[in-house]
């Protein structure tokens, strides 16, 4: 082993660093690297990344369907910085490709491989990834897990001239080998290290001499090659993966997770991931024009999602809005939302973030309205404080102006611009040059029209919402999570560019992706809009309940 290649490895073997945390940061990488991609990317641009069905590669063979976590990129990783720079300002061509190439590079890097020397030369466009729930060698001993990573050629050859050297430089390094047969298949394996100091069990086997399979050790290389014997076992043979991807369309990369992995690795919440009737996550990502947008599916097997019927006057709402906004939220069914122990999954998603948004309000005025609200309800916040948007006839007003009494609010009319406006008002002290008086606070003000009520925290948000504004992006952004052939589901958020940075700012698989890139990537980030309800495809039980929650977002980059 040369110099040079003993300073490859030596970079490569980084202290205190997990394989596995490295494994799976290159799969949050692989999902998100089209970020540095696609940002760039000019509308107009006649390149085409992805124009093909959405569908399994042949390496989900190899990938159990009781997999913790997989992922399957489809996208050349080799052309990823060409499809930059060819759209990119002519000044910021060099820049732009660089700093593509330093994404994709340090992705591979992780899993202790090099991307320019080792793969570049005979790597195909297809990258799948499976992280293997394993059982405790021993009682009371944690679990170890295992991966299997599978990398397509693009010839014959370059995969076998990959192994030669994969193996005789870590041969060199010390790891002795094991070659052996198994289901007909040539294994190799041998304790090395891909990541870190301490020697890590590693296998690998070349199947068809196109695709080759890489494994925390010869034992989980041999269950991968059992799996790919039974089709009930293998995610290729997966009937319920597959019509999830057919519901998908078109993407670039396909993700599956279970409870597990949905919470160690993609954040959701625990109320969601601790529920015992949770299956699992599928999801995949495809980019549209400079944004990339996601599109998922949450299994339970228990029916008990509702299939929401509001949308017409949901977005009736959302047309009579108007002035700025920087978050609009739209919720099918606000109080049942708030109600404690509620076993509901989109409930138990929501909640936490809609009671957080309420307890802001001190004057406790939100909260009255949001709780007696069996909706649709509009939320939206910006400069002028928080506007509420719900039929006349819910919440009923008077049972939200007794509510509002037990606040310790008052309530009485006035006259705005010609139009009558009730409000609540509390008295409270204020100092004037040395002299402290009683001045009557606004606490919320209700202004009625023939289709909508509107609650709003200040008179200039009334005022304003008759008024343009910026809340004309957040309706074209929910606007875009729709398609033709998708069906509206029944909670939609729209943030504009500072609150997208903030919730992004602390995503665990966004984090992962940051630290790769060595620098933030949050400057680039638009906008970001979400959407949940149940899934309308699935099949629903006799009160009309389905058991799979749809996710959409949307995120916007610039």
């Amino acid at each position: 082993m040369d110099e040079d290649e003993h300073h490859v490895l030596h970079r490569l073997s980084m202290k205190g660093r997990s394989f596995l945390l490295a494994l799976v940061s290159v799969a949050m990488v692989l999902l998100t690297l089209a970020l540095g991609l696609w940002w760039a990317m000019a509308r107009q641009s006649p390149l085409r990344i992805i124009d093909r069905p959405l569908e399994l590669p042949r390496a989900a063979r190899f990938m159990p369907s009781d997999a913790a976590l997989t992922l399957h990129w489809l996208v050349d990783p080799r052309q990823v910085p060409a499809y930059a720079q060819a759209v990119a300002p002519v000044r910021q061509r060099r820049l732009v490709n660089e700093s593509t190439s330093q994404l994709r590079d340090g992705a591979f890097a992780l899993a202790g491989l090099d991307f320019s020397n080792e793969l570049a030369g005979w790597i195909g466009p297809e990258v799948s990834l499976a992280v293997l729930d394993a059982p405790a060698e021993q009682a009371g001993a944690q679990p170890k897990e295992g991966w299997v990573l599978a990398l397509s050629s693009r010839d014959q050859d370059g995969a076998k001239r990959f192994l030669q050297r994969f193996w005789q430089t870590r041969s060199l390094a010390g790891t002795d080998l094991q070659i052996s047969r198994y289901r007909g298949m040539g294994l190799i394996s041998g304790r090395g290290a891909l990541l870190g100091r301490d020697p890590q069990p590693i296998a690998t086997a070349l199947i068809d001499d196109d695709l080759l399979l890489l494994a925390s050790g010869r034992g989980v290389l041999e269950q991968a090659l059992d799996v790919s014997q039974l089709e009930s076992q293998h995610q290729l043979g997966d009937a319920s993966l597959t019509s999830d991807l057919r519901s998908f369309g078109r993407g670039a990369a396909v993700l599956t997770a279970n409870p597990g992995a949905m919470h160690r690795w993609l954040g959701v919440p625990s109320a969601i991931t601790m529920r015992d009737d949770l299956q699992g996550l599928v999801a995949c990502l495809t980019p549209q024009g400079s944004d990339l947008a996601l599109d998922a599916v949450v299994h339970f097997r228990d029916a008990q999602i509702p299939v929401a019927s509001q949308w017409s006057e949901s977005a009736a709402l959302l047309r009579d809005a108007g002035g700025d906004a920087q978050t609009v939220a739209l919720l099918s069914n606000p109080a049942d939302l708030l109600i404690a122990e509620t076993q509901e999954p989109i409930a138990q998603w929501i909640a936490p973030l809609l009671q957080t948004s309420i307890e802001s309000v001190g004057s406790g005025a939100a909260a009255a309205v949001v709780g007696l609200d069996e909706g649709p309800m509009l939320w939206q916040q910006g400069p002028q404080g928080w506007v509420l948007g719900t039929r006349p006839s819910r919440p009923d007003p008077e049972m939200v102006d007794a509510r509002l009494q037990e606040l310790g609010l008052s309530g009485s009319t006035l006259d705005s611009d010609g139009q009558p406006v009730q409000v609540w008002t509390r008295l409270a002290r204020q100092r004037r040059r040395g002299e402290e008086s009683l001045q009557a606070e606004l606490a919320v003000a209700l202004e009625r029209h023939s289709g909508v009520n509107w609650w709003a925290e200040t008179l200039d948000g009334l005022r304003r919402r008759g008024e343009g504004g910026d809340l004309i992006q957040r309706q074209q952004q929910l606007q875009q999570l729709q398609s033709e052939n998708q069906l509206t589901l029944a909670h939609q958020l729209a943030l504009a560019a500072d609150p997208s940075r903030v919730h992004l700012g602390h995503w665990r698989p966004w984090e992962l992706v940051q630290g790769v890139a060595g620098r933030s990537l949050l400057p680039a980030v638009q906008g970001l809009a979400i959407a949940g309800g149940a899934d309308q495809d699935a099949p629903s039980g006799q009160d009309g309940r389905v058991s799979s929650l749809r996710l959409r977002a949307r995120l916007q980059l610039g």
